[in-house]
């Protein structure tokens, strides 16, 4: 039952899972403000919110989590399935009475080659009137297959009436993408916001709000995006503040609701921890599984720990910048990724922890690590000393690696078994060398084979995220491991 604050809209057949995705023609356009301002404006008025967020992004759950007061939660078809999406997104939602789903880069973008995925399952095809599905892991496809009405946000400066071709274009692209409403950007002027209500009527879209332009909005940048909200601390909580005020003046909160509450009750079930994982391995006592954390070590995933509690083990957070030792009884390590690079010093000054790890490392204590994780095992990171578990070091480079990847498995680890096929994405400006040890963790599987990461008897790292609601039984092999 949705408290008084979401106002019922009397029709019946309307939605019990309300629900509304935010998109844009473009990244940069404003999505992140909206959402999260919708996020925290709606839980001013003690409606309860679910955010989510379209892609492998890491960075906007942490400002949506500051906003909703609840864990933000990633929407990605081409990392766990499309048939995966709905019954994550029920899970993600239980207890709230609207969701508000932010999507990612423009509304169409989805993987390159990707497009037309449709029951086939299979790429290729063009998106528009032939009536095959959006391209695969965008906005638009995640739109369809939860059935949620889509606001588009829109950056209008240097914009008139040629938003209405704009909002055109994007309302008759593809048929089964349901256009909802406009929410104007940057608008310079009450005599600007006039002009392009009028061209928004001509395209047929009801404007729910129009942003002033302003500059107490930005987030400050770095060389992989946003700082995370960890990261940002009483900042992060005063841009989030920020960001509920503009929303509120200046969005229809009622309307927003409004359309949110024309999504159809959706079919299926909630996602599972326990079933995906097919449930507890240990017969006696429950393993501890150390899970880094702080601010260094950010980049995770929130089913990544229900699956391990469901597999059995007993989950303790570990902070690398404070802490000098290992939880007591830590039988498994997990290191997510973050951005070590920007704690290099804090992280490098703790010899205590980094000897510990090692010791755990050489002892064959089951360890998974991904991206900065896979950094902090490293010899070290711009010359800095690190825990010294992998016969590499590690640089900072011009470079930015960034994308998708088909994977296979090139050896047999505490995670996959050797052949396992899996999706995952990449996403660093860091260069390791070598790139990989005698066992290797990955070969790409388009092109030419590359191999990738490192395995060594219970340790598994690579540059390579992967969410593990996509492949739940690795969780549970490496509980089992840790047992």
């Amino acid at each position: 039952m949705v408290s008084a604050s979401v106002r019922s809209s009397g029709r019946a057949g309307t939605s019990h899972s309300p629900r509304v995705v935010i998109a844009a023609p473009a990244s940069g356009h404003g999505k992140t403000t909206v959402a999260t301002g919708l996020l925290a404006a709606l839980r001013r008025r003690s409606t309860r919110v679910a955010p989510f967020k379209v892609g492998p992004d890491y960075i906007d759950p942490g400002y949506h989590r500051v906003a909703a007061g609840r864990e933000g939660r990633n929407l990605d078809p081409v990392l766990v399935g499309e048939e995966r999406i709905a019954p994550l997104f029920f899970h993600g939602r239980a207890g709230a009475e609207l969701s508000v789903i932010e999507g990612v880069m423009g509304l169409f973008d989805g993987r390159i080659g990707g497009s037309g995925v449709g029951s086939s399952g299979t790429g290729g095809g063009r998106i528009g009137d032939t009536g095959d599905d959006p391209a695969f892991g965008s906005t638009a496809h995640v739109a369809t297959v939860l059935d949620a009405p889509v606001v588009l946000v829109v950056d209008v400066r240097g914009q008139g009436h040629s938003l209405a071709a704009v909002l055109h274009g994007f309302r008759s692209y593809h048929p089964r993408v349901r256009l909802g409403g406009v929410i104007l950007n940057r608008v310079g002027s009450a005599r600007h916001a006039e002009v392009l209500r009028e061209a928004a009527e001509v395209a047929g879209l009801p404007v729910l709000g129009a942003l002033p332009r302003t500059e107490d909005l930005r987030v400050p940048s770095r060389h992989l995006g946003l700082v995370t909200a960890a990261e940002h601390g009483d900042d992060a909580r005063e841009a989030v503040v920020a960001m509920a005020d503009v929303v509120e003046a200046n969005v229809s909160l009622d309307a927003v609701v409004s359309l949110a509450e024309s999504a159809p009750e959706p079919a299926g079930g909630a996602w599972s921890a326990r079933e995906a994982g097919g449930g507890s391995v240990c017969e006696g006592p429950r393993p501890t599984v150390a899970v880094a954390g702080g601010r260094a070590f950010t980049f995770g995933y929130t089913e990544h720990v229900e699956l391990l509690e469901a597999a059995g083990a007993d989950v303790a957070v570990l902070d690398p910048l404070r802490d000098e030792r290992l939880p007591p009884g830590t039988a498994g390590l997990v290191l997510p990724g973050g951005f070590p690079e920007q704690h290099v010093t804090e992280l490098s000054a703790n010899l205590a922890l980094r000897r510990q790890i090692a010791a755990f490392a050489a002892s064959g204590g089951p360890i998974h690590a991904e991206c900065g994780g896979l950094l902090y095992l490293a010899e070290s990171l711009d010359g800095h000393p690190l825990c010294g578990v992998l016969g590499a070091r590690a640089e900072m480079s011009p470079r930015l690696t960034l994308g998708y990847r088909e994977a296979v498995a090139a050896t047999d680890s505490a995670l996959f078994p050797e052949g396992s096929r899996v999706s995952g994405h990449e996403f660093h400006r860091t260069v390791l060398t070598p790139g990989h040890g005698a066992n290797p963790a990955w070969r790409w599987r388009a092109g030419e084979p590359v191999a990738e990461g490192f395995v060594d008897r219970n340790l598994h790292a690579s540059y390579l995220h992967t969410h593990p609601a996509g492949h739940p039984e690795a969780v549970t092999r490496f509980v089992r491991r840790c047992v």
